[in-house]
């Protein structure tokens, strides 16, 4: 947390729009530990492994984009549009929680899971999905707070929105999100099921590519 927030609070004086999607995923993050601490899922440990594993990826790529070195092209992508391109502030979020959840969160599951997932019973299995698709109800809290504190503010049209629906545009952004999330479980699977090394690739470059390109099309799609 120390360090997402020395990185928000650098990009601020920097004006690097790079802080909103970071913003929120602080956000999301301090909900997530508080659910973990109270117990919330059914494996709190595997959580709370699944969450720092997942945080890896991001802070893995940003450390390398910054370094000039190699770095997944999702990633590229989203740091180069949101240095170079003039979006609303609910575009610089989407297109970071495209990449973080669509492709970073599958390799995370794949991680987690591949090592005992033959050996996990049915139930187990089950207890992992639900607690997976326990973080959506966490998203669906958080997103409120999101609206209001970072995009409304910075985005009339948002706000009127806001005022004008109530809670709409939050449960449409907060569907999309799960709906996202239910794909990334399935992509996991998918790719634990293949044997070959090769086939296992395909399956990432696939993804990789269909991350890339809902990523142009959130980024020019004002």
């Amino acid at each position: 947390m120390h360090q997402m927030d020395a990185l928000i609070n650098h990009w601020k004086s920097q004006n690097d729009s790079r802080h909103i999607f970071l913003s929120c995923y602080r956000m999301m993050t301090s909900n997530m530990l508080e659910a973990i601490n109270k117990k919330e899922f059914h494996d709190s440990d595997w959580i709370y492994k699944l969450l720092h594993k997942f945080a890896d990826y991001y802070f893995n790529a940003l450390k390398w984009y910054d370094c000039g070195e190699e770095v997944p092209r999702v990633w590229q992508e989203v740091h180069q549009l949101t240095q170079t391109k003039k979006m609303r502030h609910v575009q610089y979020l989407l297109i970071g929680v495209n990449a973080h959840i669509n492709y970073d969160l599958v390799l995370t599951l794949v991680d987690m899971l591949n090592e005992e997932w033959d050996q996990l019973s049915e139930n187990e299995k089950i207890k992992h999905f639900e607690d997976h698709c326990k973080v959506n109800e966490i998203i669906g809290a958080t997103i409120d707070k999101v609206q209001d504190e970072i995009l409304a503010p910075a985005d009339p049209v948002l706000k009127w929105i806001d005022n004008a629906f109530g809670r709409l545009d939050e449960l449409l952004l907060s569907k999309l999100i799960s709906s996202w999330r239910k794909d990334v479980w399935d992509n996991a699977l998918h790719m634990m099921e293949a044997i070959e090394t090769s086939d296992r690739e395909k399956l990432r470059q696939s993804i990789e590519d269909q991350v890339c390109k809902r990523s142009v099309l959130l980024a020019f799609g004002n």
